[in-house]
């Protein structure tokens, strides 16, 4: 099954928390703070697999999730990392922000691993808190929860060359005959229901690929037929072969047909209407009045393209096309690919907007404490709810800015502050 859009969630690691311990011995009445660091969340990393060319593994398992690094303990344990993710995709996938669209990774290099999610960093133990005035720290640090991303991963073929053209005009024939694909072939439309590709070797060291792409019909940039599904698989080709049944056979006309192609491929994308084309006339074995040749081929050399006559049944004219299409492509360079954006600065456009501080009244002077500020703390700290911890937490708040948004808020002294299961009466 050939599958080259899917959605996933992939999320890094957590890492652990670090422990708030004391060391508890015989003979030692006060022992120090020992409380280990927390492990670090394994990464996610994507490979680009050679041995794979679709993306139906991800079918039916859409969240892929590293392994949280483990937490700190007592005697200056450090928890365990977490192992990486690594996931497995077709060479010329790339990794999409669904949200936005954007390009975060281009996996178009066999066997290269790139890391797409950083684990998640593990919370220092209470012993890093230890200082000449807090001798017995009880409070320690959580570990960095890991980032989650939903991505859109898109299969787009690495090809040298692209096949266009109308359904049932020689297309799957032709690459049958020039390399080891095994197109279907049938006297019917759409007999190709999927992209394939296929290497040409014209001798040891000389050889380049070549995408079989389904037939496209008038309206096919607007998703008729199964046109725009896969005209992205061909954006990354360097040339083009538009094939076209010249002996006009079915009822249609030749240059009508090469017209409507090329205006669909304009329409999906200017950039892939603008790369070189080579046009195989097919059938020259079923034409009879070699004007009707001549009229197709002058129309379209006045577009710049050169037209080949060929019969793919006889085999004829399709090895001079072969070693002109290597001349040409040892000239092309491939274009250069879609700048990616960074994922960090994507994550961070898509947190949210909530506000430092929202101090709301419960009821007559009772205030409850909100917002991302105390999420960030929160989120860092192992509060222990023990006096000295709680009264750490409500300095770090103060710090932050909290002084400041009860007064905006009206709030009197004397009146009762809550903040998540801590209250305590405000003193100005």
């Amino acid at each position: 099954m050939f599958i080259d859009e899917v959605i996933i969630t992939v999320k890094a690691g957590n890492g652990g928390d670090g422990a708030a311990t004391f060391r508890r011995e015989k003979h030692i009445q006060f022992g120090g703070p020992d409380g280990g660091d927390g492990g670090r969340g394994g990464d996610v990393r994507f490979i680009a697999d050679p041995n794979i060319n679709t993306l139906v593994d991800f079918k039916f398992k859409k969240k892929f999730q590293a392994e949280n690094g483990g937490n700190g303990a007592k005697k200056r344990c450090f928890g365990k990392n977490g192992e990486d993710l690594i996931i497995k995709v077709p060479v010329g996938t790339q990794v999409r922000d669904y949200e936005s669209g954007k390009l975060l990774l281009d996996m178009n290099v066999p066997g290269v691993t790139r890391v797409f999610l950083r684990g998640g960093k593990g919370g220092f133990g209470n012993e890093k808190f230890k200082n000449s005035i807090r001798r017995a720290p009880k409070m320690a640090e959580k570990g960095r929860e890991g980032a989650e991303v939903k991505v859109k991963l898109e299969l787009k073929l690495l090809a040298d060359v692209a096949l266009v053209g109308y359904p049932s005009v020689g297309k799957s024939s032709f690459i049958n005959k020039v390399s080891s694909a095994k197109s279907k072939v049938g006297a019917y439309h759409f007999t190709t229901l999927e992209p394939k590709l296929g290497v040409i070797r014209l001798a040891e060291g000389r050889s380049f690929v070549i995408a079989d792409i389904p037939g496209l019909i008038e309206g096919a940039s607007e998703g008729v037929g199964l046109g725009d599904k896969f005209l992205r698989h061909i954006e990354r080709c360097k040339m083009i072969y538009h094939i076209v049944d010249v002996s006009g056979i079915e009822g249609r006309d030749p240059i009508e047909d090469y017209n409507k192609i090329n205006e669909e491929l304009n329409k999906f994308s200017k950039k892939l209407a603008d790369k070189k084309q080579i046009v195989l006339a097919n059938k020259m074995d079923l034409l009879w009045e070699t004007e009707k040749y001549e009229e197709f081929k002058k129309y379209v050399e006045k577009d710049g393209f050169k037209v080949y006559p060929i019969s793919v049944i006889l085999g004829e004219g399709i090895k001079e096309v072969i070693n002109e299409t290597y001349t040409i492509l040892e000239k092309i360079e491939r274009e250069p690919l879609e700048e990616e954006e960074s994922i960090i600065e994507v994550i961070k456009s898509q947190k949210s907007d909530k506000a430092p501080f929202i101090v709301t009244e419960l009821e007559e002077g009772v205030y409850q404490v909100e917002g991302s500020m105390v999420d960030g703390v929160l989120a860092k700290y192992v509060i222990t709810y023990d006096e000295e911890s709680v009264i750490t937490f409500v300095h770090m708040l103060k710090n932050l800015g909290l002084e400041e948004a009860l007064r905006e808020a009206g709030v009197q002294d004397g009146d009762t502050i809550r903040i998540i299961d801590v209250e305590f009466d405000y003193v100005d």
